[in-house]
């Protein structure tokens, strides 16, 4: 029986052995992450920029963020804010209005934040001279120090960016909590990982920079649900990449229920697995003539889905193999005894991984919910079901989620303390 034990585990292992390569080269990209970030060269105000928000019902929040978006510390002629509402029931064109921004609306109803995007990149590069846009998202508050810090960047050449994507509330709730966690973690352990071997960051949704140069050469056409990482994708098959600009904040608000990041994470699985049916074949042939590995790599930040569903179906594959050949063999106690060791052991690294990522990055320990510190596996473990869905039942459309914290740059400092970094917060809100 012994030996029944020792082929299942073998088996195992060896169909486990490309998950486990999969693992271990984000586990080496993961280390360039620890090294230092090298700042752009601070430059003179040149580069006129457009500040982009694509808004669905988001009356409650928008205003707080054209309002940091007006007190941005750098020159008002060089610098626009548009609002872009669209299937709105709400007066969110009118408080966007009342705060400072223009408004530009889509000549059609569109289905996808990306289709608003185009449509506006599309009006502004016929009718407007920017040199760049800086795309966010309604619920956000951005760093006073963003337009200056994305002028340093495309004047250094770089004509893609995307900013460091931080959290407004992870205090409210474990799922805040844990998702706050996640963004750190991509932050350093992703873009900054890439950005410092030469590969491309990607983009996430809001706080990034794009140079219209880059848009004239083919626009924002972009079909599947998460138009960030599409861009990003097509960018790189371009032979663009995507820099990393820690020092260019953007505050995001994250979900505070299961269900609400449920959905969120529903859609950005199903627009990764869209593009990587897509765009797998492309980015394969691209490398194949090229030889740039940040094809490769994209490839294998795409099949991050599918290789979550694959390698957990193994996993409980093997579990189960070896649960019916400990019970023939009367070891059950052995398996429970070794499976809750695993899972205690699992529940501790990951509390401890959560403490070592939220210091890094250099927030304090007491405001972070502390649930989320012993929750994090469960709702990145909960990710594979997600992924399970979205292979068999992909979302078809675009489900806005509803944002409420409604506060100003100023009150999130207060509420968070001394601890955060950016001094620029409360400068944002004295100007």
């Amino acid at each position: 029986m012994m030996n029944t034990i020792l082929l299942v585990v073998g088996v195992s292992l060896a169909l486990g052995i490309p998950f486990i390569l999969y693992a271990g080269y984000y586990a080496v990209i993961g280390l360039m992450g620890l090294r230092k970030y090298n700042t752009f060269k601070k430059e003179a105000p040149k580069n006129k920029l457009c500040a982009v928000v694509a808004a669905r019902n988001e009356s409650m929040v928008i205003g707080n963020l054209i309002d940091t978006l007006k007190a941005q510390n750098y020159p008002k002629e060089l610098s626009d804010v548009y609002v872009l509402p669209n299937n709105c029931t709400d007066n969110t064109a009118e408080v966007a209005l009342q705060h400072g921004a223009k408004i530009f609306h889509c000549s059609d109803k569109v289905h996808s934040k990306g289709a608003a995007l185009d449509e506006f990149f599309t009006y502004a590069l016929a009718e407007e001279d920017y040199d760049a846009f800086c795309v966010f998202d309604a619920d956000n508050l951005v760093d006073s120090e963003f337009f200056a810090v994305m002028n340093n960047v495309l004047c250094s050449g770089e004509t893609i960016a995307q900013g460091y994507r931080d959290s407004k509330n992870p205090s409210d709730s474990w799922i805040s909590g844990s998702q706050s966690i996640f963004y750190w973690v991509l932050n350093r352990f992703l873009n900054l990982a890439r950005h410092n071997l030469g590969l491309s960051a990607a983009l996430n949704g809001t706080g990034f920079m794009v140079a219209a140069e880059i848009l004239r050469d083919g626009g924002f056409k972009t079909f599947s649900l998460t138009e960030d990482i599409e861009f990003t994708t097509q960018s790189i098959i371009k032979g663009h990449r995507v820099a990393w600009v820690p020092e260019a904040k953007t505050y995001d608000e994250h979900p505070l229920t299961f269900d609400v990041s449920w959905k969120q994470r529903k859609r950005w699985s199903t627009g990764t697995i869209e593009c990587f049916n897509h765009y797998a074949p492309i980015l394969w042939k691209t490398y194949r003539k090229t030889r740039q590995f940040a094809c490769l790599d994209m490839i294998f930040f795409l099949s991050a889905p599918l290789v979550q569903v694959f390698s957990t179906i193994l996993g409980l594959v093997t579990g189960v193999a070896l649960l019916v050949v400990l019970l023939q063999t009367h070891l059950v106690p052995l398996h429970m005894i070794l499976s809750s060791a695993l899972f205690i052991f699992s529940l501790i690294w990951s509390a401890f991984f959560c403490g070592l990522v939220v210091m890094l990055e250099k927030h304090k320990l007491s405001q972070i919910n502390t649930k989320s510190f012993f929750t994090f596996w469960f709702w990145l473990m909960s990710w594979a079901v997600i992924n399970m869905i979205c292979i068999v039942a992909p979302m078809k459309t675009w489900e806005p989620i509803a944002h409420t914290k409604s506060m100003s740059l100023s009150q999130m400092n207060l509420a968070k303390g001394d601890g955060w970094e950016s001094g620029s917060v409360v400068r944002a809100n004295n100007q």
